[in-house]
């Protein structure tokens, strides 16, 4: 878990696999931009274990749990307006995540 956190919670791990950050307050009610889907606001904020981004148009949410001794199980949620991001974008976001999480192990 404390690999995975900072890639969905720190501007620098974001945009190594998911999308440029431009701004992002960790902590409920802080500020986030993210570069493809907008800008808005951290609507929930659990540190290592949940971050929730409400952008224009949408919500982004990752929660995470440990799995076993050394493991993480990642939940992933994407409510959206429209047709602009598809499983085929998300399903290639998260096989970068993987291969960044392997490289930095």
């Amino acid at each position: 878990m404390d690999a995975v956190w900072p890639s969905l919670a720190t501007p620098e791990g974001l945009t190594s696999w998911c999308t440029p950050v431009d701004a992002l307050e960790p902590r409920l009610g802080g500020e986030v931009d993210l570069r493809d889907f907008g800008s808005g606001q951290i609507t929930a904020w659990d540190v290592d274990r949940v971050a929730e981004y409400t952008v224009e148009g949408g919500r982004i949410r990752f929660h995470l749990e440990r799995d076993g001794e050394s493991g993480a199980a990642l939940r992933f949620t994407h409510e959206f307006q429209g047709e602009a991001e598809t499983e085929q974008r998300w399903r290639a976001r998260f096989e970068l995540l993987i291969a960044v999480l392997e490289d930095g192990s």
